[in-house]
């Protein structure tokens, strides 16, 4: 990796950590280079401005989860319903293990600024369409299969699986625990989708 790219990262990486543990609005330009140790004009060689570091670190935070996402879908031994399954186990075990801080950056962002920044209300669009589409191809056909039901298009639950995650991401900060991630998992993958 050539050092301009690596340190386009490593912003984009302590961006990611101060964005979800902070904020938009309390995460300042200053600190960001600090950590980095970069002088802040190489922050405004790579991102114009503070929203467009926003908007690029939401894209940077999705792309691991679509690739470990897409890594549980591809494995040949394992059936679509499984492979979801066996992906959010995942989650749940890595949430645990790092205390139930921070939940999901783009749940953060989209209640802290996503009806007031246009630039990342796009990216978060974009981020949740492209976690939405995979997990909407394995329900798909994971009906085909006969394995999910088929009173309900795939694209419905597959909102639904997005929709709960978040909203039980937040309860599981609240309450400390990740006993609401698991109902997630119990109420819709081993129960409501079944067939």
């Amino acid at each position: 990796m050539n050092s301009k790219l690596s340190k386009r990262t490593k912003l984009l990486d302590q961006g990611v950590y101060l964005l979800m543990n902070q904020g938009y609005h309390a995460t300042g330009i200053n600190e960001i280079v600090n950590a980095v140790q970069v002088p802040k004009g190489s922050f405004y060689s790579y991102f114009g401005s503070k929203e467009e570091f926003a908007a690029e670190s939401i894209n940077h935070y999705i792309e691991p989860f679509i690739q470990l996402l897409t890594k549980h879908l591809q494995h040949s031994q394992v059936d679509p319903l499984s492979a979801l399954k066996n992906y959010y186990a995942e989650l749940i075990v890595a949430v645990e293990k790092n205390g139930y801080k921070g939940g999901c950056l783009l749940g953060n962002l989209m209640g802290e600024i996503g009806d007031t920044s246009e630039l990342c209300n796009q990216a978060l669009k974009s981020a949740v369409e492209r976690y939405k589409v995979l997990q909407y191809k394995a329900l798909l056909q994971a009906q085909q299969e006969g394995t999910v039901r088929n009173d309900r298009s795939a694209e419905i639950m597959a909102n639904l699986l997005i929709n709960n995650w978040q909203g039980a991401l937040l309860r599981m900060k609240i309450e400390q625990s990740v006993q609401p991630l698991h109902e997630f998992c119990d109420t819709l993958l081993n129960d409501y989708f079944v067939a």
